[in-house]
């Protein structure tokens, strides 16, 4: 099985949960997508996956080539929303602008760096992710799910359910260029482990 994903292409939304159709609505409602179509946005998180628990929000990944450029499209679009944020920053040495707002019963988070976004952390996440869940079946996303409700992070409840060791965002994002034998292999593995226990 090789699985893809276009996630730049939301109408996947279409076909998923309440949740899922309510996000579909709520950045059809904004044209969040719209409005930062010139850097590459990527919906990310826990919501495409279905391991979204109440109060996660809508995480957009964005290119950046120029930050003033991308914080004044920001502004001009958004500052009027509910909870309107915009900080600017360092994040793993990369300069990082971030802006927050609530609308239509979601939180967004606007997330840029001058980095293609198929490169940045959460979409390398949200791809290797999602592909170790339509490896594992529905039993996992529950687990998953299960995790974050005890307070757990997504990337650190993905590592604690595969059992790996080390900093789960880095851990994760290796996994990202693994093919799909290897992480059945993985898979395997902790279904072993679990068996034995």
């Amino acid at each position: 099985m090789v699985w893809f994903q276009n996630w730049r292409d939301v109408r996947y939304l279409t076909q998923g949960t309440l949740r899922q159709q309510q996000a579909l609505a709520a950045l059809s409602n904004t044209r969040v997508l719209d409005v930062l179509v010139d850097f590459d946005p990527i919906l990310a998180g826990t919501i495409p996956l279905d391991v979204d628990i109440d109060g996660s929000d809508l995480d957009i990944i964005c290119c950046v080539p120029d930050a003033m450029r991308f914080a004044t499209c920001v502004v001009e679009a958004f500052s009027g929303l509910e909870g309107f944020s915009l900080r600017r920053g360092n994040i793993h040495g990369d300069y990082t602008t971030l802006a927050g707002f609530r609308a239509d019963g979601f939180e967004f988070e606007i997330f840029g760096q001058n980095v293609p976004v198929d490169h940045q952390a959460a979409v390398v996440h949200l791809d290797v992710e999602a592909r170790l869940l339509a490896l594992s079946g529905e039993a996992s996303r529950a687990k998953i799910r299960e995790l974050k409700r005890s307070g757990m992070k997504t990337e650190p409840a993905f590592a604690a359910w595969l059992q790996l060791e080390g900093d789960p965002w880095d851990v994760l994002y290796s996994l990202g260029s693994a093919n799909d034998a290897t992480l059945r292999k993985l898979l395997e593995k902790v279904t072993k482990d679990r068996v034995n226990d």
